[in-house]
């Protein structure tokens, strides 16, 4: 989340080095990838190979501050209307679809409302068991989480599964709206709804929001003058604000 070093890394550069890095060569290859109005850019590739202190370590560390660099968006203000485009070639779970609320939670205003077009939608885990626990549970935060870790072995069993529920909530802050089609294969306003999210139908939406798959990321006004923020690939950044990230 824009920070390459936290005590969650130091975790898992200290697993990494006692306990894989002895018993298997790795090779560290980081790519680093823009967003700009006419499509995407390669801006890096960093290549190194063993423990965290040696030279794969410093090809990350090398990567995440070019990524820094290019692809933090650090705003003045909160965002009160976000709009994001999910290729549905890429996104067909909301698994990975979900990047498009961690990716923009910290610009999102208090109250505000993130609407996410995702045409390749049709699932919300990569897999049965996820799926499943998700339908069961939906992303209702992180109180309602931990409560049901406690009371759903199969949930405790698959804490991955517990941190994706989590993630995928604003924790109440903020409204979250997917948009499907169902007519094509998406998911359905029931099932979005009894995961915990608002629905509106994708076709509609997008013909009121005015774009499509080629816009490009920016501020827009929809088809009644009312402005919205337009992110056409949240998975290649990440957006915030200067009291979030200093």
């Amino acid at each position: 989340m824009g920070r390459a070093n936290s005590a969650v890394r130091d975790v898992v550069n200290a697993a990494f080095d006692r306990f894989l890095a002895p018993r298997v060569p790795v090779l560290w290859i980081l790519t680093v990838v823009q967003d700009i109005a006419t499509g995407t850019v390669h801006r890096g590739l960093f290549v190194g190979r063993g423990r965290s202190g040696e030279s794969g370590g410093a090809a990350y560390r090398a990567a995440a501050d070019l990524a820094a660099r290019c692809n933090i968006d650090v705003l003045p203000q909160p965002l009160r209307r976000v709009a994001c485009w999910l290729n549905p070639d890429e996104f067909k779970t909301t698994w990975l679809a979900n990047k498009a609320i961690y990716r923009t939670r910290m610009a999102m205003a208090d109250h505000g409302e993130l609407i996410v077009l995702a045409p390749g939608v049709s699932r919300f885990g990569d897999d049965a068991r996820v799926d499943t626990l998700v339908r069961r549970h939906g992303y209702r935060g992180t109180s309602a989480t931990l409560d049901a870790v406690r009371r759903d072995p199969q949930l405790a069993n698959n804490l991955g599964a517990a941190a994706h529920l989590i993630h995928g909530s604003s924790e109440g802050r903020f409204r979250i709206v997917y948009c499907t089609d169902p007519a094509a294969g998406g998911l359905t306003r029931e099932e979005v709804e009894g995961v915990g999210y608002e629905w509106r139908s994708l076709p509609v939406e997008l013909g009121h929001l005015g774009v499509t798959s080629s816009s490009a990321t920016g501020q827009m006004r929809d088809r009644s003058g009312r402005p919205f923020d337009f992110i056409g690939n949240p998975a290649l950044g990440l957006w915030t604000t200067s009291s979030q990230f200093p």
